[in-house]
């Protein structure tokens, strides 16, 4: 599915990082503020140099669109969630511009490898490259995992007492290749393979069917087919958008003569929307909507359903555990406020307000509305890129809540 390349998850089962390089580093960070004017700019790097060279000198960039140069940011970190347990995780991000215009767009890859405590491992390569003059734009989501976890049936008024654990490994292998129609405007094709294989239970509800038994469990599922992509991007940075809007609507039809177990279809749209407030400042309202649905009849595997969590970059519903919600369609909205709380750019925060909303599998219908919201913490990572270390914490129904954390904002 077509996704916004430059969002990046830090890794995709939301530990919450703790490095004790990164907490030394920002013992030192308080002073800068009154050290430094409000034009000159500080990120981890800085205090990296300050508290391992001993210089106070502050790198400056003065080709920030040099043509192929390129912005790296790196994070060892280990961490802990409910759906990991304790795991370790090397995540990179490198960014770039093919050009030195003023409106080319920012070319990133993102790479982590994960293990857990619950033996889970996660290796993803994520990639949105932009060629000369933003003429095409190439989208890669690859990824393997294996991947224990939890499902909690189908609809939005499922309990958090039925969730149990499922095992499964997953090769995801998507590519699409979109060209520029007009301004800021992109049309392209792309082909999506899912494979999911040793699939099982492991500690279900006695006494009952599961929902997954009822809609079919099977140790393999395939989808396998082409994707057709629409996408108007006029941001310029889309790690870190500042101003601008984001808007994709991508068409999967899965066939069996493709290698499907299914003929299925599925649509999706993603939109976003940046706004500078107060104009003056660099603060800014950023709203997301992201809308999930299956078409034209057909069952997409369990696994593939639309569900919390399980967008490409596992960012939706901040408040809720991966997997929380699953069903045929998905409606999903966010509202988050990020500012600045120190003068030379080194730590900010955000606000935000979440809803998302699942078809019961019954009547079809969407008649529940879950809601989330928090707050967080942005440290720059690297102040060229505009790449942010994002640690948030949600809250959800009946006590759901946790830590979530991205390498990049959240959307």
């Amino acid at each position: 599915m077509r996704t916004n390349g430059f969002i990046k998850k830090l890794f995709l089962s939301r530990p919450l990082s703790i490095s004790i390089t990164l907490l030394a580093l920002l013992c030192h960070a308080l002073p800068v503020r009154a050290q430094d004017s409000a034009h000159i700019q500080t990120d981890l790097v800085d205090l990296g140099r300050k508290w391992l060279k001993k210089t106070s000198e502050v790198r400056m960039d003065t080709s920030q669109r040099k043509t192929g140069k390129l912005h790296i940011s790196a994070l060892p970190v280990v961490g802990y969630t409910l759906q990991t347990g304790f795991a370790g995780v090397l995540s990179s991000n490198f960014a770039f511009y093919t050009s030195d215009r003023p409106n080319a767009n920012l070319s990133s890859v993102l790479t982590s490898i994960t293990y857990s405590q619950y033996e889970q491992i996660l290796f993803p390569i994520q990639a949105d490259l932009w060629t000369k003059d933003n003429k095409y734009n190439i989208v890669t989501d690859w990824r393997y995992l294996k991947y224990p976890s939890f499902t909690y049936g189908l609809g939005g008024n499922t309990s958090a007492d039925t969730g149990y654990s499922i095992d499964y490994s997953y090769v995801r292998l998507h590519q699409a290749i979109l060209k520029t129609i007009g301004k800021d405007l992109y049309a392209g094709l792309g082909y999506d393979l899912d494979y999911f294989w040793n699939i099982r239970e492991i500690d279900p509800p006695m006494g009952k069917a599961t929902d997954f038994e009822t809609y079919g469990l099977t140790k393999t599922e395939t989808a396998s087919g082409i994707s057709a992509h629409l996408l108007y991007d006029s941001r310029r940075n889309q790690i870190n958008p500042e101003n601008g809007g984001y808007a994709s609507i991508t068409y999967r039809p899965n066939f069996t003569f493709m290698g499907s177990d299914n003929n299925w279809q599925s649509l999706l749209f993603d939109l976003r929307r940046y706004i500078r407030f107060p104009g003056t400042t660099h603060n800014v309202l950023a709203l997301w909507s992201y809308d999930w649905f299956t078409t034209g009849g057909g069952d997409p595997p369990y696994l593939l359903l639309p569900s919390t969590g399980w967008d490409a970059y596992s960012n939706t519903a901040r408040g809720y555990i991966q997997g929380r919600f699953r069903s045929k369609n998905m409606l999903y909205f966010e509202s988050e406020y990020r500012f600045g709380i120190t003068s030379n750019g080194l730590l900010g925060a955000v606000v935000f307000a979440n809803a998302q909303s699942f078809t019961e599998p019954a009547s079809g219908r969407f008649e529940y509305v879950v809601p989330g919201y928090g707050g967080g913490f942005r440290i720059t990572l690297n102040k060229f890129s505009r790449t942010n270390l994002c640690i948030d914490y949600g809250w959800g129904q009946k006590g759901s809540g946790g830590f979530f954390v991205n390498l990049g904002e959240v959307f």
